[in-house]
Parts: C-alpha cells; sequence; structure tokens
C-alpha cells in the first residue's frame, strides 16, 4: 500500500495551500482555525443599519490574512473540496461554543438580545461561551442560513462550498444541544457579479435589491423563525447587511452569523496583514530550501 501511496504523490502531488509539501493541510494552517471564535462586525462599516439598531453580530474564526486567505481561496475556486475536512470541523467547533450564548436567545429572541461578545463571556465557567459547550434547552428551533452564491458562481464550482459550513453550524449547535436546521432559503436575483475584488461601495450596489426569498425557503422557515446566518468571509458586511434585510422583510429575526474569517479593521489591517504575510513569506523560503 505505502508504494502505492508514494506513486500516487508522484503524479499527483499533495501540498497545504500555503506551500508546505506532502500534506493536505499543515499544522500551523489547521492551529489558525482552532480558537474560539470571537465578534467582528465593528470592522463591517456596510452592517451599519444606521437607523439606531447596533449592527447583527457575527463570529468569526480568524482573521483573513496571509495562509488563512489562501486556504478558502483554494477551497472555493482552486477546485480544493477537500479542505471541507478542515474547515467544517473549525467551525462545527465554534458552532458548538456559540451554542450556549445563543440559547439564551432563543426562548424569546426580542426579550433577550446579544448584546455582548463572546470572548466578554469567555471566563471559562461551566455553560459560558468561553468553556467547553454545556447542554442546554431552548424551545424554538434555529435556522441555519447559508448565504447564496451567485449563478455564475455556482454553476464554476459545481457546488455550494457555504452549504458545506452550514451544515457544520447546525451540527455544532446540536452538539450543545440546540435545536437547529439548515434552511437554504435565499437565492440571488440576476447573474450577479463575485463579490471577490470590489471595494465597499461596489459591494452595496452588487448587491442592493440582489438578495431574495426562495418559495421554498419561505415555506420551511413559515411565519416567523429565528436564524443564524452563515457565510465563508466577512468582509464589508454588504453581503450580511442583504441577507438581513431580505430576512427581516419576511418577518424572520436574525440573531447573529458566524463565519469562517474576517477581514481585520481598517487600523489593524495593515500590521496584521504584514505579520501574517511575512510567516507565509518566511515559510515558502524554508520550503525552496529544503
Amino acid at each position: 500500500m505505502q508504494p502505492v501511496r508514494e506513486l500516487t504523490r508522484l503524479l499527483l502531488p499533495v501540498a497545504c495551500p500555503c506551500g508546505e509539501l506532502d500534506v493536505r493541510w499543515c499544522a500551523r494552517c489547521a492551529d489558525l482555525l482552532a480558537g474560539p471564535p470571537v465578534r467582528a462586525e465593528r470592522g463591517a462599516p456596510r452592517l451599519d443599519r444606521l437607523d439606531g439598531v447596533p449592527p447583527v453580530p457575527v463570529w468569526s474564526l480568524t482573521p483573513y490574512t496571509g495562509p488563512v486567505r489562501d486556504v478558502v481561496v483554494h477551497w472555493k475556486d482552486r477546485g480544493r473540496a477537500d479542505l471541507d475536512h478542515l474547515l467544517a470541523p473549525a467551525l462545527r467547533r465554534a458552532a458548538a461554543r456559540l451554542g450556549p450564548v445563543l440559547s439564551r436567545s432563543l426562548d424569546d429572541p426580542l426579550d433577550h438580545p446579544l448584546d455582548h461578545p463572546l470572548d466578554e463571556a469567555a471566563g471559562g465557567a461551566p455553560g459560558s461561551a468561553g468553556g467547553a459547550p454545556g447542554r442546554t434547552r431552548v424551545r424554538m428551533p434555529l435556522a441555519v442560513v447559508p448565504v447564496p452564491s451567485t449563478g455564475a458562481a455556482r454553476r464554476a464550482r459545481s457546488r455550494e462550498p457555504v452549504a458545506v459550513l452550514a451544515r457544520a453550524v447546525a451540527h455544532g449547535l446540536h452538539d450543545a444541544g440546540v435545536p437547529a436546521r439548515v434552511v437554504p432559503a435565499l437565492a440571488r436575483l440576476g447573474p450577479g457579479r463575485d463579490q471577490v475584488g470590489l471595494g465597499a461601495r461596489a459591494r452595496g450596489r452588487n448587491l442592493s435589491g440582489a438578495v431574495r426569498m426562495t418559495r421554498r425557503g419561505a415555506r420551511s422557515l413559515g411565519q416567523r423563525s429565528v436564524c443564524i446566518v452563515v457565510d465563508d468571509v466577512l468582509t464589508t458586511g454588504a453581503t450580511l447587511a442583504a441577507v438581513e434585510r431580505a430576512l427581516e422583510g419576511h418577518g424572520h429575526d436574525v440573531l447573529g452569523a458566524t463565519v469562517l474569517a474576517a477581514t481585520p479593521p481598517p487600523r489593524a489591517s495593515v500590521s496584521t496583514r504584514a505579520e501574517a504575510d511575512a510567516g507565509h513569506e518566511r515559510k515558502s523560503d524554508q520550503n525552496l530550501k529544503a
């Protein structure tokens, strides 16, 4: 069996998106996704509703910089569906830690708003968001709504990568005792343009009125559901804002969103990206010299 594996590696070389050879993903990249989820909506200006209502809470696993950016790009757009087995378990663990936080709002979302970040509650106490995920009892099921891709992106990828993340979030919430189900309730109108490379205002224009509720989604959600939205990356917040409007426009409550990674806020982005990219370059140099 070993010679067959070695021959396969010669014919089909395996490498982590960061450049490390002979592994599908390296320990360093996996470690970047292993931490607890933290609130990230303050770095997304397009989530500001401008009506006095706080932005929807968004939890992220890690900054969208350096090796993490490489992993996500390879996973979404370069055919690396095998990275599902890295990203989905990471988000499942994060959702399990979010379970106790979300459950406080599921009995009645109007009486128990999510007004604190996860990391402020992370004291390690039993049942707290920062400790080991505990079993909780809630009455209302949670609808896990994936952000829809454009038709062009779906055809190019031959799949919906974010749907994989949504299933992982639902499983993680179940692990924490929170009843949840994936509801692909939304669709993108028209051909749409991918958001990659667009600035904040262009993202907003690109998504203006572009997200709608599907008939099947409306039936699945019923008259009123409590939702958590799932996406891969938080950049300006334009996508999540459009999704929030579409869901709330049909009478549903959006408790928050969870993403793999978030673009660092402007003040932190320069130093954070420089540090991550420098480490990435050092690692690539080592691989070349090896």
